[in-house]
């Protein structure tokens, strides 16, 4: 996959409000009267030179897609942070050119022949983080941030109908999203805690007996990060690291339903904190306290 570039504008590069800027084809003459050049661009205070950059490195990205005989490419959306799939729609040329430059995931429509944004009816932005090509460039993945719901339905994804459940004839849940594993593993955790309002006395889960005693499940996210750091300090073998780290992983996402954070929450401070140092991220956190 390729995903279309961000970086690019000359750091010496000032226009003023109103003023036209013509960017030469050869990349390296930038010139504001002479008419030979071959893409005009008009810059204004509201919107960044940098932008205007993107958008012409991506006018040439694009000429390599393989467009359909409508002019049409498959458009994916998806979540940044949980890797969901959030849905499928299709995209022309416009319509990749709108997302770079608004940052929200717009797509042709095909009913009704024109562009749309999601959300612009809901509110339910895809605040689009990159754009990736795929290798045979004939379809496109929007990674972005979803500001809610983003079916019609008002389920989280557009993808909630297990094909393995129809098959088996099990009984389909209306809202069984397609979730990778470490999110159904959050899903059924956050089922034992729904069970605990209405459970009647017998014996509990394992999980729902973490949920109920704040000690026990501390004790055991302590006794797991020890037993983690045993496979470092006495080099153990791999599998023994996976096993552990799948146990801290799980006891600390028992720690966040009962705290009611989503692991989603926690992965966008991750992604945050991509482009800081650690250092600069614990002078920070000792600032703000």
């Amino acid at each position: 996959m390729m995903a279309v570039s961000y970086s690019l504008c000359p750091q010496f590069l000032r226009v003023s409000s109103g003023a036209r800027l013509c960017i030469s084809s050869g990349g390296n003459n930038w010139d504001t009267h002479k008419k030979k050049t071959r893409h005009l661009v008009c810059a204004s205070t509201q919107k960044p030179v940098k932008d205007f950059c993107i958008e012409s490195k991506a006018q040439t990205l694009l000429d390599s897609v393989k467009w359909d005989d409508k002019g049409l490419a498959v458009a994916i959306a998806q979540n940044v942070d949980t890797g969901a799939i959030l849905m499928q729609g299709f995209a022309n040329r416009d319509a990749v050119l709108t997302t770079i430059s608004s940052r929200k995931a717009t797509f042709y429509s095909r009913s009704r022949s024109m562009l749309w944004t999601k959300g612009e009816t809901s509110m339910n932005f895809i605040n689009i983080h990159d754009i990736f090509l795929d290798c045979d460039r004939d379809s496109i993945i929007y990674l972005g941030k979803p500001d809610g719901p983003t079916c019609h339905t008002g389920s989280e994804t557009c993808y909630y109908t297990s094909v393995f459940d129809l098959k088996e004839l099990q009984q389909v849940e209306g809202n069984k999203l397609a979730l990778t594993t470490l999110y159904s593993l959050e899903s059924t955790i956050s089922q034992r805690k729904a069970e605990l309002a209405v459970e009647e006395n017998g014996k509990s889960s394992w999980t729902k007996r973490l949920l109920k005693h704040n000690d026990l499940l501390c004790s055991k996210i302590r006794e797991e990060a020890e037993e983690l750091c045993k496979t470092l300090e006495e080099n153990e073998d791999k599998s023994r690291t996976a096993s552990e780290m799948a146990d801290v992983l799980y006891h600390a996402m028992v720690l966040l339903a009962v705290k009611d954070v989503k692991i989603e929450d926690v992965m966008q401070v991750l992604r945050q904190r991509f482009s800081q140092s650690g250092i600069e991220e614990k002078r920070s956190r000792i600032s703000e306290s």
